[in-house]
């Protein structure tokens, strides 16, 4: 499929997924470009790195040198990018290479020993561990990863010489089902994405396709309670925090400062005192199913052990921001209610005695619609609890669906609804305690604000 591409144009090149694409085919000594709605850090980082990114939807924008070599140039876009979007509608018209970003993931992987992390949550913060600890152990992997490493400052992973290629497997617009993974992990099956699948039960055959995908003599690594039926030649193996019928599951778990130590019975045999690099619950569970990858891939216990206190997370996947004792301050992805219920217990488990303050920006009209009830349980965990508007991302608005569908199912006194552009003013008048923001939206771009704001109020009690 790439033979003869010297040009690349990613229609949506912002995107978690395209963006590690474009990082890609820069390094293979494309020239690579591309058009995305919205400027933002990842945006500002590509064009650093030499990448040209433009925000106006303009054909015009489009460089010379990719009309004047069509046949060498291949167009990737995202299902994101709505029809209607003129710089895809130009290359249509004159017959370009275009190609689904799913499509062209399956093609770079495809010979190698392909590693596919999937389910409704927890994939990216797993395959990003279970990079770093093939990577940090010397044995190296490429990895294609749904977040930004915090210790490689990258989605993208490239190793020199390693057979190993670590996915995220989305199963968003079934993308997933373009690989043929010869080690699986799926950790979840809830249901999500009812606006491509419809039904909870459609979800699950295409999770059942997806493992019946594993190559011959492979395996599968599956959150315990689960099941997915696999052929004859394919090995399972479970995963678990607790639960001591699951092939991998913790023992003489205790609190080390605020990281969790661990011991971790696997097939293999015993591996003790395992120190947490990043804090919380969530990332305990997170940190088995990766450590179950890189028993499998050949990583030995020492080095399990270093590369997994050596291990400093993912932005925006309980991503520490503030941590003193005035104010602590977590930014999540969580978008789900199931993650949210996870975060916030997780929270929970750090923080017994301090009040726990959550900004939440729904993500989607149709996820909104379909699991208000669920939202709403989730999020009467927190103590205080700041609803925002909700993110179309790629929807239209449907109609009667706001975010006061969840507010007023939410079971808490102290909630309230508010624009987005009203937080940072809110929170000054108040004491958050524990503050989360959560959201897959672009509630990010309150972040800094927010870590800048806390800094400042902590720097002026110390001063007062």
């Amino acid at each position: 499929m790439f033979n003869q591409t010297s040009h690349v144009y990613l229609i949506g090149i912002g995107g978690i997924g395209m963006s590690a694409l474009a990082r890609y085919f820069k390094a293979e000594g494309c020239e690579v470009c591309g058009y995305d709605r919205t400027e933002t850090a990842l945006t500002r980082t590509l064009v650093a790195e030499g990448i040209a990114v433009h925000h106006t939807d303009d054909v015009n924008a489009i460089p010379q040198s990719y009309k004047k070599v069509k046949f060498r140039v291949l167009v990737v876009y995202t299902p994101a990018v709505p029809a209607s979007n003129s710089e895809m509608q130009w290359f249509r018209a004159r017959n370009y290479r275009m190609v689904k970003r799913s499509r062209i993931l399956g093609s770079i992987v495809r010979g190698k020993k392909n590693i596919a992390i999937a389910g409704t949550h927890g994939k990216t913060s797993i395959s990003t561990l279970a990079a770093h600890l093939l990577t940090a152990a010397g044995v190296g992997c490429d990895a294609f990863l749904g977040g930004i490493s915090k210790n490689y400052n990258s989605n993208l992973l490239l190793a020199k010489r390693s057979a190993y290629v670590v996915v995220e497997a989305d199963e968003y617009d079934r993308s997933f089902l373009r690989l043929h993974p010869c080690i699986a992990v799926v950790t979840a099956m809830d249901a999500d994405h009812l606006d491509i699948y419809r039904t909870h039960v459609a979800l699950k055959k295409a999770f059942a396709q997806f493992v019946s995908q594993i190559t011959p003599g492979g395996l599968l690594i599956i959150k315990h309670g689960l099941t997915l039926p696999v052929s004859g030649s394919v090995r399972t193996f479970t995963y678990s925090l607790l639960d001591h019928d699951a092939d991998f599951y913790v023992e003489n778990m205790r609190m080390d400062d605020d990281r969790y130590l661990f011991s971790l019975r696997t097939p293999c045999g015993l591996i003790e005192n395992i120190r947490m690099g990043v804090p919380g619950l969530v990332n305990v569970e997170n940190g088995i199913a990766a450590i179950a990858v890189s028993c499998f891939a050949g990583v030995d216990a020492e080095k399990i052990r270093a590369g997994m206190s050596s291990f400093e997370g993912v932005q925006r996947r309980f991503d520490e921001r503030i941590c003193t004792d005035e104010a602590v301050y977590i930014n999540d992805y969580a978008h789900h209610p199931e993650e949210l219920r996870f975060t916030i217990e997780s929270v929970r488990a750090l923080y017994p005695d301090r009040r726990i303050t959550g900004v939440f920006q729904p993500h989607l009209y149709s996820r909104t619609r379909d699991l208000a009830d669920e939202f709403a349980q989730s999020l009467s965990l927190l103590d205080t609890l700041i609803l925002l508007d909700i993110y179309p991302a790629r929807e239209e608005p449907i109609e009667g669906v706001t975010s006061k569908m969840i507010f007023d199912k939410v079971t808490i006194a102290d909630k309230r609804l508010c624009a987005k552009d009203e937080v940072i003013n809110i929170l000054n008048n108040r004491k958050p305690g524990v503050l989360l923001t959560l959201g897959a939206g672009d509630i990010d771009s309150l972040a800094e604000p927010i870590e800048k704001m806390l800094k400042s109020k902590i720097k002026e009690h110390h001063h007062g």
